[in-house]
């Protein structure tokens, strides 16, 4: 009677966990492939983008957004090629681009910074074989597909073990979270994120694309070298703002209450307002 009361008791748990409360969230989310060249997609579905390189050699992930859509992500994979994942990049720790590396790890390789490994280490939601087994301090390159895929270490900008993936052939560009098209950036200072860090990597990868590189942005839709300078002069615009709030003494609050300029105020969304990017600006250049 005392067993069946406990595994009664433990189903009971499994059912009011919040693993399923989260398969239920994600459970109309549909993650959808885009084709940018002959072996290089964009899926998009709930979380942070994701770069895939699929061709004779397999497949490649660069990163793999929430736990509970890895199967998802998966069946996306299988209807464009057979077969699982041989290597998976992580472009910084956050859990809506890593939450998969449970079920990839397992067959695949885990590259990223130094500092993806040291932070999800600390995380026990992570298994042994979802940590990055290969990890670099300013990067490595992976040739695979015919292509040249270089993950580059960009310095403290969202967070501190940001990387970036280019292909050498300059056709697309990863950005991780380095790049949220037509939004307010998420710079994670309290994971050694920096506000001029992040203006200064995205204007170093501006410097290194062409024309027409794709660019997959963390958040948002495909977008292209004139998005990301346009991005880039929300930043600069905005830093230039804050920069003369604080020479006059404002207060967080003072600088809320008068709100930035009109040009950049469209660029709030539903994580990242205009309040919030204030607070970031500030807390970030004050330092």
């Amino acid at each position: 009677m005392k067993t069946k009361i406990l595994t009664l008791l433990s189903i009971s748990c499994l059912l009011s966990s919040p693993t399923l409360a989260d398969d239920d969230r994600f459970k109309d989310v549909v993650i959808t492939p885009q084709k940018l060249t002959q072996t290089s997609y964009m899926f998009t579905g709930s979380g942070g983008n994701i770069g895939v390189s699929a061709g004779k050699d397999g497949i490649l992930i660069i990163d793999n957004q929430f736990a509970p859509l890895a199967d998802k992500i998966t069946a996306a994979l299988s209807s464009i090629q057979p077969g699982t994942p041989k290597y998976v990049v992580n472009t910084h720790y956050h859990g809506d681009h890593t939450g998969g590396n449970n079920l990839f790890g397992i067959s695949g390789i885990i590259l990223a910074h130094h500092n993806v490994l040291k932070r999800l280490s600390s995380n026990t939601s992570y298994q042994p074989s979802a940590l990055p087994s290969i990890t670099y301090h300013e990067g490595t390159t992976i040739h695979f597909n015919g292509d040249s895929l270089q993950l580059l270490h960009m310095g403290p900008g969202h967070t501190d073990g940001d990387s970036i993936v280019l292909w050498a052939d300059n056709s697309v560009v990863h950005m991780g979270d380095l790049f949220f098209k037509d939004k307010y950036p998420y710079i994670d200072l309290k994971a050694g994120g920096s506000v001029m860090g992040y203006r200064d990597n995205v204007a170093i990868v501006i410097d290194k694309i062409g024309s027409q590189t794709k660019v997959i942005p963390g958040h948002g839709g495909l977008a292209t070298k004139d998005d990301l300078i346009r991005f880039k002069q929300m930043i600069d615009g905005s830093i230039n703002w804050m920069e003369s709030q604080l020479s006059d003494g404002a207060t967080l609050r003072q600088v809320q209450e008068k709100g930035l300029p009109e040009q950049w105020k469209h660029w709030g969304w539903s994580f990242i307002s205009e309040d919030k990017w204030i607070a970031t600006l500030y807390e970030g250049l004050k330092r």
